[in-house]
C-alpha cells in the first residue's frame, strides 16, 4: 500500500512540474515579443554559450569520426563495400549521431550552468532584488538565454559535424590513402537536402529544450544553496530525456515523409 502511494505521489509530482514547465514556456512566448529586447544581453549569451563550448564540440566531434570509422570498417572489409565509407558516415552523422550526440554534451555543458547560474541568483535574492528594482528579471534572464541557446546549438552542431567528418576522411586517408576532395565529393554526392533540412530543424528545438529547462530549473530553485547543486543536476537530467523524445518525434515525422 505504501509502495502504491509513493508511486502515486511520484506521478502528481512529475505532472504538476510537466504542468509549471508549460507555463513557464507559455510565459516565455508572451515575454519574447514584448519590448525593451535586451540584444545586448543576448549577444554576450550567444559569445559564452558558443565560445566556452566550442573545444567541447570540436574534440567530441573529432572523436566520433574517428571511432565510428574505426568500427564501421571491418565490417564493409567482409562485404568488399570499404568505398561505401564515405556516404555512411556522412549520412549517419548529419541525420542523426552529429545533432544528438552534440545537444547531450551541450545539455551538460550549457545547460548545467544555466541551471546553476539562475539558482544562484535565485537563493541569493538577485532576482527578487531585480523585481524590486524595476527591471524584468524572465526578459534579462531568461528569455535572452533560451534564444541564445536555440540560434548557437544549431551552429555547434554543423561546426561537430563537419570536425566528426574531417576525423573520418583522417582514418581513411592513412587506411587507403584516399585524398581529402575524393572523400568529400562522395560525401556531397551522397547527402541530399532531405538529410540536412530535418537535422537542422530538429537541432533548434534541441537548443530551445536545453536553454528552456535548464531556465526553468534555476529560476525556480529553492531550498537554499543545496538546491543550486540539485537544479543543474536535474536541469541536465530532465534536458537528456527531453532530448530523445524530441529525437524520436523528429524521426518519426520525418520518416512519414519520406515515406510519402
Amino acid at each position: 500500500m505504501d509502495t502504491i502511494l509513493k508511486i502515486g505521489e511520484s506521478i502528481k509530482i512529475f505532472l504538476l512540474e510537466i504542468g509549471e514547465l508549460a507555463q513557464f514556456t507559455a510565459h516565455f512566448f508572451k515575454e519574447v515579443f514584448k519590448r525593451p529586447f535586451e540584444f545586448r544581453e543576448f549577444l554576450r549569451q550567444c559569445y559564452n554559450m558558443g565560445n566556452r563550448s566550442l573545444l567541447l564540440v570540436a574534440v567530441t566531434g573529432f572523436i566520433i569520426g574517428l571511432v565510428f570509422t574505426l568500427q564501421s570498417r571491418p565490417t564493409l572489409q567482409e562485404f568488399g563495400a570499404v568505398s561505401w565509407m564515405p556516404s555512411m558516415v556522412s549520412i549517419s552523422i548529419i541525420r542523426e549521431i552529429g545533432p544528438i550526440i552534440t545537444a547531450l554534451i551541450c545539455a551538460g555543458r550549457i545547460g548545467s550552468g544555466i541551471g546553476a547560474e539562475l539558482g544562484s541568483m535565485r537563493v541569493t535574492e538577485q532576482i527578487d532584488a531585480m523585481e524590486v528594482s524595476g527591471t524584468n528579471p524572465f526578459k534579462y534572464l531568461v528569455v535572452t538565454r533560451i534564444l541564445a541557446t536555440t540560434l548557437m546549438l544549431p551552429l555547434l552542431i554543423i561546426l561537430g559535424d563537419f570536425i566528426a567528418i574531417y576525423g573520418s576522411y583522417l582514418v581513411e586517408n592513412i587506411k587507403d590513402h584516399v585524398s581529402f576532395l575524393l572523400y568529400y565529393n562522395q560525401v556531397f554526392e551522397a547527402l541530399e537536402f532531405g538529410d540536412l533540412i530535418p537535422a537542422t530543424i530538429k537541432s533548434f528545438f534541441f537548443g530551445f529544450a536545453i536553454g528552456l529547462v535548464g531556465c526553468f530549473k534555476g529560476y525556480n530553485c529553492k531550498k537554499g544553496t543545496a538546491g543550486v547543486g540539485l537544479a543543474a543536476n536535474s536541469a541536465v537530467v530532465y534536458t537528456s530525456m527531453l532530448l530523445f523524445i524530441i529525437d524520436f518525434i523528429a524521426v518519426f515525422v520525418t520518416d512519414i515523409f519520406y515515406d510519402l
